[in-house]
């Protein structure tokens, strides 16, 4: 779908499901606002953190001077623990991704729940920060998601454009899509955690210094509401 066809979408999802929040890939987009001019976009990193590639991931955003979205996955942070206190010291936002990483198609509201009480719990405990924002694993929306983000206070967010970096994206189509599809308001996905050698990193290189060029502003998913 192009670049106006999701617009369109995002407009009727916005009157279908009033009260979710951010963009797309099946729920309600936010968009930046007036701001001077300038456009805002937002990195967000999902499923870390990772021993392989979240040093790296930070080292470049460190580099860059870019504050980006980090939704953790419980289990993971579990493994990592001084790797999730760099992403806050740094700077960075922290949201919550489950503790498991389940599928949720068939997930009930009140198990959803323990695996977000769970992760948020555990984020708590490492860095004193309680997330308000909750990626759903693979952006699936169903009725007890809502309810369960509901419950807990939670923002749902969601994408704009997908770099579909999980599935092993070379660089090349990585730089392209953000090319294509760049905008102001957009939340880029990217993952901090892969199975398999990730492109990620070397993308990111590029995809920055472009964004940069085309006079971007870095901000967090959570900015984009303010």
């Amino acid at each position: 779908m192009g670049l106006i066809g999701r617009r369109i979408c995002a407009l009727l999802l916005a009157v279908l499901l009033p009260g979710l929040m951010l963009p797309t890939g099946g729920t309600v987009p936010i968009t930046a606002k007036e701001n001077g001019g300038a456009k805002r976009i937002a990195l967000t990193f999902d499923d870390g953190p990772s021993d392989r590639y979240t040093a790296e991931i930070l080292d470049i955003l460190q580099e860059y001077d870019v504050k980006a979205t980090f939704f953790i996955v419980g289990v993971n942070a579990e493994k990592s623990p001084d790797l999730l206190r760099r992403i806050v010291r740094e700077g960075h936002e922290i949201g919550n991704h489950t503790y498991s990483h389940p599928h949720l198609q068939k997930m009930d509201a009140s198990t959803l729940a323990a695996e977000l009480a769970r992760t948020d719990a555990l984020i708590r405990d490492l860095t004193g920060i309680s997330p308000t924002l909750f990626r759903p694993p693979e952006g699936v929306v169903t009725t007890s998601v809502k309810a369960a983000a509901m419950d807990g206070g939670y923002r749902l967010v969601l994408w704009s454009i997908d770099t579909r970096d999980w599935a092993l994206n070379p660089v090349s189509n990585i730089l392209r899509a953000v090319q294509r599809e760049a905008s102001d308001g957009d939340i880029i996905l990217f993952h901090d955690w892969v199975a398999g050698n990730s492109h990620t990193p070397a993308a990111l290189r590029q995809v920055i210094p472009w964004l940069l060029v085309e006079g971007y502003e870095f901000v967090t998913a959570g900015q984009l509401s303010t």
